[in-house]
């Protein structure tokens, strides 16, 4: 009797928990090197005061920790966001709606730890929260959960932006007075290309919230590809960006991005310079001027690039990937491609690639790894039936990727010449390809 009553018990527990609403139910499941990548995005992000998503930052800090098996750490970000919540809502109550998916989060994590009445605690406390502050609008859910579960997809890829605008258009229809729900959802649909209104939509966020530079810098890109000249506008935007706290929320990654397209590479170059000069150990920032140095080696393919341009490029690649560990494959590859430019480590590149081939990866970074390392046997080494190979290796893998078209491409480009003697073998595989 007792074994039946506990299965029963047991049984209605996993039943209570599959019904919340909280990160272990929201289907975020993402691959390894994914979860490395956005582990230290949000570290990135800082924790200054101000920033209205620091309880969603550590509830998702605290759910990417738990995935990755460091259950300890999964813990204590959410005990954060608990008092990340408490702080930020400045409410004289303990208790919102805002803390919700928290308490669910820590339900799921105590149940995984077999620690059942904690677990159950957990959740008597969200059911108190539902009945206590019940949605404005019925056969909905709160406005709060639909905002915290917008942005935690905003983070995992551009396919989940969508659906995460619709829910913040849920949540602000509900609740209207959170100006950054507004502006995260214009963020959301920045680069949709059904938006035809996007930067009228952008530009009443920016007026309702003038502080937020990151969205500035998203909106003079918005309006520098409609044809406006915004050199001085981002020259301004850039002396802002500056003078506030570091954090890869800061608006500097789409203003260098915006000076490197509309203003010069050289200039990004000095901006990021700059930045480093202020916050010398600011690792997001190393990572932002190891990318500029990237793209000057890369802007002009007519011209050598100074060999010093390619040594500073190289020891910021080899500094960033040793404070990424676990999420530099792609440094990796844009510094074995930066030293097929230089004079001085030619097979250093070579190492670099043989290393990656040897990792375990994820099929998707796979892909990219033999997508590039074809190009490099072309083009560096001129082993053109290697680099056929490759392509075909990364277009064999069955995902849908840039990569992976990008080496289908170059298989049919090849075998419409028909100079090929592998020409024959390319046609039977591009035949038997499956998606």
């Amino acid at each position: 009797f007792f074994s039946v009553s506990a299965a029963q018990s047991q049984t209605t527990l996993e039943a209570k928990l599959g019904a919340l609403q909280c990160h272990f139910t929201w289907d975020l499941d993402s691959s390894k090197s994914k979860l490395f990548c956005l582990r230290d995005t949000l570290k990135d992000i800082g924790t200054e005061e101000g920033n209205s998503w620091l309880g969603h930052i550590y509830n998702l800090q605290g759910y990417i920790h738990y995935k990755l098996s460091s259950t300890e750490d999964a813990r204590c970000f959410f005990s954060r966001a608990t008092e990340a919540f408490r702080w930020s809502r400045n409410t004289v109550s303990d208790e919102g709606p805002w803390l919700v998916v928290n308490y669910g989060n820590l339900a799921w994590l105590h149940h995984y730890l077999g620690e059942e009445e904690k677990s159950q605690k957990y959740l008597s406390k969200v059911d108190t929260l539902l009945k206590k502050y019940p949605s404005p609008s019925q056969d909905e859910l709160h406005p709060e959960i639909y905002a915290e579960k917008a942005w935690t997809l905003m983070n995992f890829g551009k396919d989940k932006k969508q659906l995460a605008a619709d829910y913040f258009k849920k949540a602000i229809s509900m609740q209207p007075d959170m100006v950054e729900w507004r502006t995260s959802r214009v963020i959301a649909l920045v680069n949709d290309c059904k938006q035809q209104d996007i930067l009228e939509k952008m530009k009443i966020a920016k007026e309702h919230d003038p502080e937020n530079l990151y969205l500035a810098a998203l909106y003079l890109e918005e309006c520098a590809k409609k044809g406006r000249k915004i050199e001085d506008e981002a020259r301004d935007l850039a002396e802002r960006v500056l003078r506030n706290p570091v954090s890869s929320y800061s608006g500097m990654t789409p203003l260098l991005r915006l000076f490197r397209e509309y203003v010069s590479i050289d200039e990004a170059i000095e901006l990021a310079k700059e930045a480093l000069e202020k916050h010398p150990d600011e690792r997001h920032l190393q990572r932002c001027a190891a990318i500029c140095y990237k793209w000057k080696i890369y802007s002009d393919k007519d011209n050598v690039p100074e060999q010093s341009m390619i040594d500073r490029a190289i020891s910021l690649h080899n500094k960033v990937i040793h404070l990424y560990p676990d999420s530099s494959y792609k440094m990796e590859i844009a510094l074995a491609n930066i030293y097929t430019k230089s004079n001085r480590s030619q097979g250093e590149a070579e190492q670099i690639y043989k290393k990656l081939l040897k990792s375990d990866l994820e099929p998707a970074d796979r892909q990219m790894v033999y997508n590039s390392y074809a190009k490099y046997l072309h083009f560096t080494r001129n082993e053109i039936h290697k680099s056929i190979e490759y392509h075909m290796m990364a277009a064999e893998i069955p995902l849908q990727s840039r990569s992976r078209e990008n080496s289908i491409r170059t298989l049919e480009r090849i075998r419409e010449r028909n100079k090929n003697r592998m020409c024959g073998e390319i046609e039977r595989f591009l035949a038997n390809l499956t998606d």
